[in-house]
């Protein structure tokens, strides 16, 4: 019979080993107010209303005290605005149409890599994308606005032909090709977002959390293997970069493709 993580742990200290194994009930703690309503708050939304208040007064104060000459702050900022408005939008969607899509994709970036970097500040701890609720409602987002635009500017006929049926494939081959077009459309993508966004995160946070609990096991093990918890902290500390890296690619990619997403729903007909 397979062991939880609590009998995990429990047989590790008895082998005088005392490594915390996470769980994904990490990820479900416990509420914090009105447990058992529809407003209950629990410490993942605590979270992400600390990141985004942060987030909403760091960009106005920068705003309100912008510079000709930009201060250290300032630069950082609009060094990331520009990387997302020409290696994102303005490579995909284009110069002028892009600027129709950029407040969108670049609120998108900012808010996906702070909330990731929320799994590697001291005190929080945990990324506010770390649970199914905020990724679904960003895929959600972006399913809407290419759907939207591309309805418009085909119609509802053009824009299911447009996304369903590409040029220059046989008759015969449409039968096959429409139904998995269209699930693609309309679930397939926004699904994608969010598993793909969710799962790096999750496997980020029990990743650090067990090599982190390792090099305290090896540390207060009272053993030899004290003399291995240097080589399990310098792989704490490289998994803690490597993780960072990993926050800021999770929202380039996410923006991305919600760039990628809208330009084949709104381009010319072939």
């Amino acid at each position: 019979m397979a062991l939880n993580t609590a009998d995990t742990t429990r047989l590790l200290a008895e082998g005088g080993f005392n490594l915390h194994v996470p769980s994904l009930d990490q990820f479900f703690p416990g509420a914090l107010l009105w447990e058992g309503t529809w407003f209950e708050f629990n410490r993942v939304q605590l979270v992400r209303l600390i990141v985004l208040l942060v987030v909403l007064t760091v960009m106005c104060v920068i705003a309100a005290r912008a510079k000709l000459v930009p201060g250290k702050a300032q630069s950082i900022v609009e060094m990331l605005i520009e990387f997302v408005n020409t290696s994102i939008i303005q490579n995909t969607l284009g110069l002028r149409a892009g600027k129709q899509y950029a407040p969108m994709l670049i609120t998108m970036f900012f808010l996906i890599f702070s909330m990731n970097l929320a799994g590697v500040i001291p005190g929080l701890n945990l990324s506010g994308n770390s649970v199914i609720g905020l990724p679904l409602l960003l895929a959600l987002w972006t399913f809407a606005t290419y759907v939207i635009f591309g309805v418009r500017k085909h119609g509802v006929v053009g824009y299911l032909k447009h996304e369903t049926m590409p040029p220059g494939v046989p008759k015969i081959i449409y039968l096959l090709l429409i139904p998995i077009e269209f699930l693609q459309v309309a679930v397939i993508r926004w699904a994608s977002l969010t598993i793909r966004l969710l799962a790096n995160m999750v496997a980020g946070h029990i990743m650090m959390v067990v090599f982190i609990g390792m090099t305290h096991a090896l540390l207060f093990s009272g053993s030899a293997l004290i003399a291995l918890s240097p080589f399990a902290g310098a792989l704490a500390i490289g998994i803690y970069g490597f993780e960072i890296f990993v926050a800021a690619l999770q929202a380039f990619i996410f923006t991305m493709l919600s760039a990628v997403y809208i330009q084949m729903a709104t381009s010319d007909e072939h």
